[in-house]
């Protein structure tokens, strides 16, 4: 079995270098992507962000950072919401560009008058905004487009900021790079397991479903987190929120089974509301013994940008050392490749 401490054949299984796409997410939160034409602000009453997987991810996260001024719904299918109309503006964001659930969901929101705008890699999607002139962001190509959320969600909210549905303040976006820059030194391959918190918390993950649970604020990098250990480690995981986790799946972890084969992650955060955080200590208190004992994460930052990122970032270097030490490719989705092509 591999250590994640041997750099030759951490190389060797890592062919596509995702560790190096983990540990170059930072320069994301700085990148400046046009949208052309430019979207322009209007009577928007309502947003719609239809999108699936990663790219959904990054909706989440513009709806908690930094927040709009009207309604803002992430819809992942291929219907869009009945109130969808001509003061919705509908955003399709997709990396291929050729996602079927997004692309027939913005033909939906054609038929129903919506203002649409597109962010996309390519494909399909970008043609059909070329040709009937959506304003339009190019997003970078990547191989990997789990780990380009960050980029994705700088372009959302540039394109919600020019419709004038928010405020972004760039010099928070630069500050949080450079705090990033210095915090992702820390999950480095180069930096060994005694001292990586990276590979500490994989290491408790291996061989385990994984369950992650945050307050509402760090609900989108909990998320984020799910989606790294399905995607990158090929292993089950969810994800939960407090407080509703307190009215239902608390007491489920009373009983049965009497055996619980998971890995428990608690993303805490000082910024969440302060009976969030008595829960948290409660619970822990309360399912002493009855759950695995969580693997709690203080999550870093001065702020709610700062804190989403950091938490993000580190869910994605945890997920690729999981699959190494699973013994496997961090970058190939071979059983999604085998369902598109089904359908």
């Amino acid at each position: 079995m591999i250590t994640l401490d041997d750099l030759q054949k951490i190389h060797e299984r890592d062919q596509a270098d995702s560790l190096g796409a983990a540990a170059g997410e930072w320069r994301q939160l700085t990148a400046e992507v046009p949208v052309i034409p430019e979207c322009k602000p209007g009577t928007i009453l309502n947003v719609v962000y239809a999108a699936m997987g990663g790219s959904a991810a990054a909706g989440q996260m513009a709806a908690a950072w930094p927040g709009l001024r009207v309604p803002f719904e992430v819809a992942r299918g291929y219907e869009i919401p009945a109130y969808v109309g001509q003061q919705t503006l509908f955003i399709a964001a997709s990396h291929s560009g050729n996602t079927e659930e997004t692309l027939e969901a913005v033909g939906h929101a054609a038929e129903a008058g919506a203002v649409i705008a597109v962010l996309t890699g390519g494909g399909e999607l970008a043609a059909l905004a070329r040709e009937r002139g959506y304003p339009l962001a190019l997003l970078p190509g990547t191989r990997q487009p789990r780990f380009a959320g960050i980029s994705n969600l700088v372009v959302l909210v540039t394109l919600l900021e020019q419709a004038g549905l928010c405020d972004v303040d760039h010099d928070e976006l630069t500050a949080a790079a450079e705090f990033m820059h210095a915090e992702t030194e820390n999950w480095l391959p180069t930096v060994p397991a005694a001292k990586n918190p990276a590979k500490q918390i994989a290491q408790e993950c291996m061989g385990r479903s994984v369950v992650v649970y945050s307050g509402p604020q760090l609900a989108p990098a909990a998320h984020k987190w799910k989606i790294a250990v399905n995607e990158s480690a090929k292993q089950v995981a969810w994800q939960g929120t407090l407080p509703e986790f307190n009215h239902n799946e608390f007491t489920g972890w009373s009983k049965q089974p009497e055996q619980k084969p998971y890995a428990v992650i608690e993303l805490r955060s000082r910024l969440e509301h302060p009976r969030i955080q008595k829960r948290f200590e409660l619970t822990e208190r309360l399912l002493s013994g009855l759950r695995p004992a969580p693997v709690v994460v203080e999550v870093k930052g001065d702020t709610l940008l700062q804190q989403l990122v950091w938490a993000s970032v580190l869910g994605d270097f945890v997920g690729v050392y999981l699959a190494l030490l699973n013994g496997l490719d961090p970058t190939s989705l071979p059983l999604v490749d085998k369902l598109k092509q089904a359908l």
